[in-house]
């Protein structure tokens, strides 16, 4: 039995009203707090949140498919590696998402009276399935070991590519945001690069396994570096990135993974949209309704909670 009388080291965390030593406390502080949130000359407030919650829902689902990798891989080092990989993806998502909401307000889902969920928050858990921007290369279950490695392959070589040309954004926060994420997604590449190699070049299993996934997600990759309206747009105003101006730079770097691995590159044609729509537009898989629901169901039964 502990005796808080004998100052049990649990006795301090009932003590006073300062909520510091939590986790989580009861709120949270603005993480744009002190940046300009000015929206740039030029530059459609619309238009501006439109980008950043398509960059912003990318990295949000792909952290959640990453987090679900938490005590399951090989060992110890990789599932610490994916974790901080998760962690670094919902950083990101978290800027972009406040960026948005700063930039039109109108996005946010309407919660009840009193709720003290922020705006980023409000659009992580409150929006539905059509409402989110992100590729469907991020929302696909995962699957062995060799499709995790691919996956975060695909999608990291990509968005450097982007994050290093947004640098230049002439929208402070995405500048900012993307100066610190080249660091972050440069150790993402590199990571899965050498896992690439090393399941390609290990034995016949690893090298199967990593061709399967690579044949499985590989139709999905396209839709990193295809232009859509919104991304056009923030491009020619200087505050985003046309996906489609790093193809030709991820094709290089993507060639010569599989080239030092010894891999052929596949011919499978990119995975069509529906009537045109893709993930960008609100169109997306079977599997986005389910892990979204396992994302969203906390917060949705209690909207007035206080974490």
């Amino acid at each position: 039995m502990i005796d808080d009388d004998e100052g049990s080291i649990f006795s301090g965390l009932l003590v006073g009203d300062d909520t510091a030593q939590w986790a989580f406390g009861t709120d949270f502080e603005d993480p744009l707090a002190g940046v300009d949130t000015t929206v740039p000359d030029g530059v459609a407030p619309d238009l501006l949140a439109a980008y950043c919650l398509m960059l912003g829902d990318d990295a949000l689902i792909m952290s959640q498919r990453l987090s679900e990798w938490c005590s399951r891989a090989p060992d110890l080092e990789e599932d610490i590696a994916l974790a901080n990989m998760a962690l670094d993806l919902l950083g990101q998502a978290r800027l972009l998402l406040t960026r948005a909401a700063a930039a039109d307000p109108s996005i946010v889902p309407a919660l009840p009276d009193g709720s003290p969920i922020p705006a980023e928050d409000a659009l992580a858990f409150f929006r539905e399935a059509d409402a989110f921007r992100n590729v469907r290369l991020v929302e696909v279950p995962n699957g062995d070991f060799a499709h995790v490695v691919v996956r975060l392959l695909l999608f990291s070589v990509a968005r450097l590519a982007l994050l290093e040309r947004l640098r230049g954004s002439n929208d402070a926060v995405l500048s900012a945001l993307a100066a610190k994420g080249v660091k972050e997604i440069t150790y993402h590449r590199d990571w899965a690069g050498r896992w690439f190699l090393t399941l390609a070049q290990g034995t016949e299993e690893s090298r199967r396994r990593l061709l399967t996934a690579l044949d499985t997600l590989w139709p999905l990759h396209y839709e990193l570096t295809v232009a859509h309206p919104v991304e056009s747009s923030l491009a020619q105003s200087g505050a985003g990135v046309d996906p489609a101006s790093v193809r030709s730079e991820v094709d290089a770097v993507l060639d010569q993974v599989l080239a030092v691995s010894g891999v052929d590159r596949p011919q499978k044609a990119p995975l069509a949209g529906v009537n045109g729509r893709t993930g960008r537009d609100g169109l997306h898989t079977e599997a986005f309704s389910r892990v979204l629901a396992e994302m969203q169901v906390v917060a949705r039964a209690h909207p007035e909670g206080r974490w």
